[in-house]
């Protein structure tokens, strides 16, 4: 092959994302990638709340189409972004290493470049009447009771306008994903990083995923040598919690799948009430390469203690 086309949003991150695949794959020797921007409706809806929108794939439908359309030979996305169905002659084909699979919560800062509030007295800051940026229904379900009588109101647009957005004080906190301020070197936003004991991530968050037509043998080829194996088994069970819960993306399910030794996975998922009333939790630990027997059987699990009368709540 003379060269790969890769396809991707126009983002800061999805560049970042999509130049980091091109490096990787030249590094294992595969062909010259030339990175092509696709805007998607995501992109133009860029101040309407996704759950109102139309969702996380809003973000990956026109890249997949180009993709069908052998306009493109491979689509890099955040694997969060991505529904569990995909469509027809299309797979997930390889993931790069998982950075920081967890939800950050994000401070103003002043103008001498210091936050408005630190770790200690971050409860007293967000009081009753704290605005909250997020436009995740499974943020808010998780969130509700952590910061009881705040406001969580829906922020969009790329990571440097929302940090803007935050220090000139529309918001009094933002929570992010970890993963997308630690690659493009703002790790010194985060104020802190929230454990899964209190918000449990959304599934696949902090991987980027390759996804291709399922019978270009070239192209699957080429992507083989940067797949990571970790990240592709913990993709595979929390992806296969949302295939036996029948959730899309902006219903309240998180799920993080944790390497545990060498060849095993510990496995949390939870399924919020979306005002927080209800919060179901499930766990169990298996073989890495039975990743998703795990997910399905964490699945049953949460459908077992209840998980299905919140999943048709939400819809």
């Amino acid at each position: 092959m003379d060269e790969l086309r890769i396809g991707t949003r126009g983002s800061q991150l999805a560049l970042w994302q999509a130049r980091t695949v091109a490096s990787r794959i030249a590094e294992t020797g595969g062909p010259p990638c030339r990175v092509i921007i696709i805007k998607t409706t995501g992109d133009r809806l860029s101040e309407a709340p996704l759950s109102e929108a139309g969702g996380k794939r809003l973000f990956v439908k026109e890249i997949e189409d180009a993709l069908l359309r052998n306009e493109i030979d491979l689509a890099v996305h955040s694997s969060k972004d991505m529904p569990v169905v995909l469509p027809d002659g299309l797979r997930i084909a390889a993931a790069l290493p998982r950075e920081d699979p967890l939800d950050a919560v994000v401070l103003p800062r002043s103008a001498d470049g210091r936050n408005v509030a630190d770790v200690g007295t971050l409860d007293r800051y967000l009081t009753a009447k704290a605005a909250i940026g997020t436009g995740s229904v499974r943020r808010i379900a998780q969130l509700t009771r952590q910061f009881r009588g705040a406001r969580f109101e829906p922020v969009r647009g790329n990571l440097d306008t929302r940090l803007r957005k935050v220090d000139a004080g529309e918001y009094d906190a933002l929570i992010l994903a970890a993963a997308g301020l630690r690659r493009l070197g703002l790790a010194a936003r985060i104020t802190l990083t929230l454990p899964a004991s209190v918000c449990v991530p959304a599934p696949g968050q902090g991987i980027v995923a390759i996804e291709t037509r399922a019978d270009d043998l070239a192209v699957l080829r080429a992507v083989a040598g940067v797949h990571d194996r970790a990240a592709g088994a913990a993709l595979e069970a929390e992806r296969a919690v949302v295939t036996k819960l029948g959730g899309g993306c902006q219903t309240p399910i998180g799920a993080l799948a944790l390497p545990v030794d060498d060849d095993a996975l510990d496995l949390i998922a939870v399924v919020a009430a979306p005002d927080g009333s209800r919060v179901i939790r499930a766990h169990a630990r298996g073989p890495r390469g039975e990743a998703a027997v795990l997910g399905a059987r964490v699945g049953a699990q949460l459908l077992a203690d209840g998980a299905e009368e919140i999943l048709a709540w939400c819809t």
